[in-house]
């Protein structure tokens, strides 16, 4: 059985969630960006590692008492095998011991695996961003967990 660990993201991971983003995105996120990510007072981000290997990541921001999912994303071939609501739940148990009542996201609305696993651990959908995601002329469903 694989030994699997969640943690906080260190920049010592960063060519490793930079391989992860490059393969899970079809616009992903710079290195600077992921730097930026790291010094900043307001963001949270775990890294998911399977063998020793980092698979995946995710990541929010806590402002004031809502956290806002920026990111969670996997290698494609570990995908469906449960380490996305692993880390989900990671996260949101990281976000209620840091002061968190809610949670909110944007999600493509033809993400349809995402959604069904926000879904499943409770966000309801209660909006949309118009053209959210521009380059893919797609708009964004926001969702929210509230009571964590």
């Amino acid at each position: 059985m694989a030994e699997i660990s969640i943690r906080r993201m260190q920049e010592s991971d960063l060519d490793a969630v930079l391989v992860v983003e490059n393969r899970a995105f079809t616009t992903p996120w710079s290195r600077s960006a992921f730097e930026e990510e790291i010094i900043n007072d307001l963001a949270y981000y775990l890294v998911v590692v399977e063998d020793g290997k980092l698979i995946g990541y995710g990541g929010f921001w806590l402002v004031l008492d809502e956290a806002h999912v920026t990111n969670i994303a996997l290698l494609p071939e570990h995908q469906g095998a449960g380490y996305g609501s692993l880390l989900l739940e990671h996260m949101i148990l990281t976000a209620k011991m840091l002061g968190a009542v809610s949670m909110t996201l944007e999600v493509r609305p033809s993400n349809v695996p995402a959604r069904k696993l926000y879904s499943r651990r409770g966000f309801a959908e209660r909006g949309l961003r118009p053209n959210y995601y521009a380059e893919l002329g797609e708009d964004a469903l926001i969702m929210w967990l509230d009571n964590l």
